[in-house]
């Protein structure tokens, strides 16, 4: 191991096996948390601190907890004992002595300090204190092993401790060790990207006192502007990203301008077999005036289940082939790719409009005769799956692209259908679907580079489902009434969270097929629907249950999006607590898409107060952006803004519920920030620039700017 001969010397991209306290052994440990180097180390943050008592001994710490004292302990001893208790919860129990009396130690669930500690071994060990049978007894401590390294006094006796997020190999009080020497070093070398006019403007501290005082904060108050600085930064410079990207599709792209008149509108509304609701046309007109503009369109239409968004988007691609050009619709899955390809041929019967499905399972013969005619521009619209990304898809005229469940893509996917256009700088127009709802805090952040359309009215002849929350007791009865109404001559899905048995005991669809064929459901007809079923056995499936053939379906979410059959007004769902909260929003659109009676029937055991939360929440309301916003509130936004569905990195301070007035802040002085300098172009602005390319560049397309 190399380590630097002063600390002074330390750099921020010093690297782990030149830090003091950091062994060779131990860097493997770091780099699994993510950590290569010193500026790593700076911001892994502290996840927690603890109020602790100064070191005390053991007859001090219980006299304090016999007087109600509620603080941390942190007792020095020597491990005398340890034994492993069995029963209905396994534990670890040890003994804790030192000159004054002694302590009992109990770990749950901790089979990972099996080995590690050894009667004879010094430790210091912290937590809280409670009496147990008049003995002082600690639940789950940490200890440090006083062979290994002497904790430092003064990092025991401060008010604050941080507790840093650590492994079994590496705890939280290494990491403090390691990081407490070399911190002021680290600061010292922080350049701060906002000046100072800035700063004092939004009262923030300087970049460098935040990292100070966020891993070692005197105060709670230090705590608070130390977290303030950094998670206003992190909206910051993800608001300036969100902004430089609008600017860059607005200003520096180009899309075909596309024909829009009152004559073109009547043309296109008479292909529809109803009447467009007030909802519709208003996005419709918002939706026709981008795309009547050279600058391309980036919109996300939000509607709830059963809203109508499939004509709203069909109606904005019928103007780019009257225009002369093509348009494509991409669905996450085949079934939903294949339900748009009906509907759409549907509402197009009579019209010289081509339309064509192009998905993964097509043969290669198949496949490569679309390509050719894609390519030649035979065909106006195209319909598919991820099979449209690939670089052997190429369009001869593409004028706008449709993204069907927008959340199931991320921001690269986007980008790559984009990319389809005719020539550099040319790209097409993008609509955005999601019929999950979302929240004003999610859509500034996590879709800020596009404009918002919502539909808020419901298709006309559609009734709102009943929905139910039941326990397993009540499964009989559930079961009693499907078969009822499905002697009546309607339709039923029965949701299971499983493709296939295992130990887990959840249903699954071919046992719960065979359970309800032989029981409850005997005498009717039914199916199996999941994801593994190849798309010829797929389609005689669905087409037999479209026509009323086959009666119930049991399938997985597979059903979720996409599958609309207005006779199917029942939904059982077993095991709901499995499911969340906009995912039974979505399985429950799949019924009241008639003028009959539907009834959603959750059947679900919560074993967490969240699971409890989601089932009050989804019984209680049918409102999808209510439902948006109780799944914000109960998930919190890591889950929803997480780097997997959108291809941003997540947030890592910031918190989009609490710090709601930081991020306006943030996104108006972005927005104000980049009129101004719309590519951080200035000399001064270079750090700022670097550090948006260096987080967003990649996911936001942004290389290229400037």
């Amino acid at each position: 191991m190399r380590t630097v001969s002063s600390l002074d010397s330390i750099l921020l991209n010093t690297p782990l096996h030149s830090i003091p306290g950091i062994g060779d052994r131990s860097i493997g440990h770091y780099e699994r948390l993510g950590l290569r180097n010193a500026g790593d180390l700076l911001k892994h943050l502290p996840l927690r601190y603890e109020q602790e008592l100064a070191e005390q001994t053991i007859e001090q710490a219980h006299e304090a907890v016999s007087n109600g004292e509620d603080a941390h302990l942190a007792l020095r001893g020597t491990i005398e004992a340890l034994r492993h208790a069995r029963g209905r919860r396994p534990r670890l129990e040890a003994t804790l002595e030192d000159a004054t009396s002694s302590a009992r130690l109990v770990w749950f669930n901790a089979g990972w300090i099996t080995g590690k500690l050894h009667p004879g071994m010094e430790v210091v060990v912290t937590g809280r204190g409670s009496l147990y049978k008049g003995h002082l007894q600690m639940t789950n401590p940490r200890f440090t092993l006083l062979h290994d390294s002497e904790p430092d006094p003064e990092a025991r006796d401060a008010a604050l401790r941080p507790i840093y997020p650590g492994s079994e190999d590496l705890s939280s009080a290494r990491i403090e060790r390691v990081l407490k020497p070399i911190l002021e070093p680290l600061c010292r070398q922080i350049e701060d990207p906002l000046d100072q006019h800035y700063r004092t403007s939004r009262t923030l501290i300087p970049l460098a006192d935040a990292y100070r005082w966020i891993h070692a904060p005197d105060t709670m108050e230090q705590w608070q502007r130390a977290r303030n600085r950094l998670a206003f930064d992190e909206l910051l410079l993800m608001q300036l990203a969100v902004m430089m990207r609008r600017h860059q599709l607005r200003d520096r792209l180009r899309a075909p301008a596309l024909r829009w008149d009152d004559s073109l509108d009547a043309r296109i509304r008479e292909r529809f077999p109803f009447a467009l609701t007030a909802a519709q046309s208003r996005v419709i007109r918002e939706i026709a005036s981008d795309l009547s503009r050279p600058a391309p369109m980036n919109r996300l239409l939000q509607g709830d289940v059963g809203a109508g968004k499939t004509a709203v988007a069909l109606y904005g691609m019928l103007a780019a082939v009257a225009s002369g050009h093509q348009a494509t619709l991409m669905a996450p899955t085949e079934i939903l790719a294949e339900q748009h390809l009906a509907s759409i041929r549907h509402m197009l019967t009579g019209s010289d409009v081509t339309i064509e499905l192009l998905t993964g399972t097509l043969s290669e013969r198949e496949r490569a005769g679309r390509l050719e005619r894609i390519a030649n521009g035979e065909i106006d619209i195209v319909i598919g799956t991820h099979a449209l990304l690939t670089q052997s898809v190429s369009f001869k005229s593409l004028a706008l692209a449709v993204i069907d469940e927008q959340h199931r893509f991320g921001v690269t996917q986007r980008a790559a259908l984009r990319g389809k256009g005719e020539e550099p700088g040319s790209v097409p127009h993008v609509l955005v679907m999601t019929a999950t709802p979302i929240p004003r805090t999610l859509s500034l952040t996590l879709f800020g580079d596009l404009d918002v359309s919502v539909i808020d009215e419901r298709l006309p002849g559609r009734t709102p489902p009943i929905t139910r929350v039941v326990g397993p007791g009540k499964r009989p009865d559930v079961y009693g009434y499907v078969a009822e109404r499905l002697r009546l001559g309607e339709q039923a899905y029965v949701v299971v969270p499983a493709i296939d048995e295992s130990d887990l005991g959840l249903a699954d669809v071919n046992s719960h097929l065979k359970f309800l064929t032989q029981g409850p459901l005997a005498g009717c007809t039914l199916e199996a629907m999941h994801g593994r079923l190849d798309p010829e056995t797929r389609d005689g499936v669905m087409n037999r249950f479209r026509s009323g053939a086959t009666q119930c379906l049991v399938a997985t979410v597979v059903i979720e999006v996409g599958v609309d059959v207005p006779n199917a007004t029942l939904m059982v769902v077993e095991h709901a607590e499995r499911f969340g909260l906009a995912q039974l929003h979505q399985l429950r659109g799949r019924i009241g898409r008639g003028t009959q009676r539907s009834v959603c029937a959750l059947i679900g055991e919560p074993r967490t107060t969240d699971a409890e939360r989601r089932l009050e929440a989804i019984g209680s309301t049918t409102d999808g952006f209510l439902i948006s916003e109780l799944d914000l509130e109960i998930r919190g936004p890591g889950e929803l803004f997480g780097a997997r569905q959108s291809g941003m990195p997540p947030l890592k301070i910031a918190d989009l519920m609490r710090d709601a007035e930081l991020l306006n802040a943030a996104r108006s002085d972005a927005r104000a920030w980049i009129e101004r300098s719309p590519e951080l172009g200035a000399p001064d602005e270079q750090l700022l620039r670097n550090k948006v390319l260096a987080l967003y560049g990649d996911a936001l397309g942004l290389g290229d700017v400037g």
